[in-house]
């Protein structure tokens, strides 16, 4: 009898062998978990390792951004300072353009005085009722009204003078460069001087122009030239930009 015959016929060596098999069974699946669990691991380290250089990347970027972003925060932080300062001389700042713009109004040709003082009067009257951005913005509209004046031609009728030498007249203005008047009937008309504080007459001739300016300002006659004398000297009104 042979030994393969001999072993298969012995139940203990059957037995013995199956045992073995499960055995080797066993330690090769250990094996294979193990090669995916180390294979898992090794995916899981390249991973680590391309977010690690994506990171790098990132931190390498967002190193400028981050300086920047720190940079304008001290400049915030250095304009908050600067604006409680501005803040405290802003009231100081606003009744100086004031004054200056009640000087102006009193220092300039004598056109709509009333209506232009009483611009700036209700500047301060308003004070106690307005936020300084509010009165901030009235007292930058009035100066722009101001030096609209400059730049426009106008012609209404008002008075001249005070108790029995009140007269009605038609006044005329060429920006800030000349201020006439005529009587209505045509008669007598006069030039505003800034140099003397007085009026000057016309001529018949000026008068004549000055009526054309009228009728130019009222829209009643297409714009030409005039021959009129001015009111400001030439400094002055190169100065401002009248």
């Amino acid at each position: 009898m042979s030994l393969a015959a001999s072993a298969s016929a012995d139940p203990a060596l059957q037995q013995e062998a199956r045992e073995a098999q499960r055995s080797q069974a066993a330690l090769q699946a250990s094996i294979d978990a193990a090669d995916d669990e180390a294979r898992a691991m090794l995916e899981e380290l390249r991973e680590l390792e391309r977010a690690e250089r994506r990171l790098a990347r990132e931190n390498t970027e967002l190193a400028p951004r981050l300086e920047h972003q720190a940079a304008m925060l001290d400049r915030r932080e250095a304009a908050l300072d600067t604006l409680a300062e501005t803040r405290e001389a802003l009231p100081v700042l606003q009744e100086r353009l004031i004054e200056r713009l009640e000087q102006w109004v009193d220092d300039d040709m004598p056109f709509l005085r009333e209506e232009r003082q009483a611009r700036v009067a209700s500047l301060r009257s308003q004070a106690d009722e307005l936020t300084s951005a509010e009165r901030w913005e009235r007292i930058v509209a009035a100066w722009r009204a101001e030096l609209d004046y400059g730049r426009e031609v106008d012609a209404w009728r008002g008075y001249l003078g005070e108790g029995d030498s009140r007269r009605e007249v038609d006044y005329l203005r060429l920006g800030r460069v000349g201020f006439y008047y005529l009587t209505p009937d045509g008669r007598a008309g006069r030039v505003w001087q800034a140099d003397t504080g007085s009026w000057a007459p016309l001529d018949e001739a000026q008068r004549r122009d000055v009526r054309d300016g009228l009728r130019i300002a009222r829209d009643r006659r297409a714009p030409e030239l005039l021959e009129l004398p001015i009111s400001q000297p030439l400094e002055r009104t190169e100065e401002g930009g009248a």
